[in-house]
């Protein structure tokens, strides 16, 4: 990956409209967002292999005290599933990706770690 590719790489909310330089719109959560039709979240890809796993997920909770143990477990879990990345590097070389989440905090979240780990380590 060169810099111009990290630049491509977005994280936005599933339910905010589609954008016209959202590239390939990527689900990256484990459950389907409530309430969102699949026409309306405009995807490319539902990847949900590359979600927390279900245990992570439900110890996590989106509590922002367990944030950095969340972003360890979570990237260890990363490192384990390289099908997924695989997926998501082939479509991140083809052009702008923009990963998309249905948690309420912007901040905190799994695709933000993932976004991150993306760019350290597919460079």
């Amino acid at each position: 990956m060169t810099a111009k590719h990290a630049n491509l790489l977005k994280i936005k909310r599933v339910y905010e409209t589609p954008g016209c330089d959202d590239g390939a719109r990527v689900l990256v959560d484990r459950l389907w967002p409530r309430g969102l039709k699949k026409e309306k979240a405009a995807l490319h890809l539902w990847l949900k292999d590359v979600a927390p796993s279900p245990g992570l997920r439900q110890w996590f909770g989106h509590d922002p005290s367990r944030w950095q143990d969340f972003r360890q477990l979570y990237c260890a879990e990363l490192a384990r599933n390289s099908t997924a990345l695989d997926r998501l590097a082939a479509l991140w070389r083809q052009g702008p990706v923009t990963l998309l989440y249905a948690a309420h905090d912007a901040e905190h979240n799994h695709a933000r770690v993932l976004a991150d780990y993306l760019t350290d380590h597919l460079q």
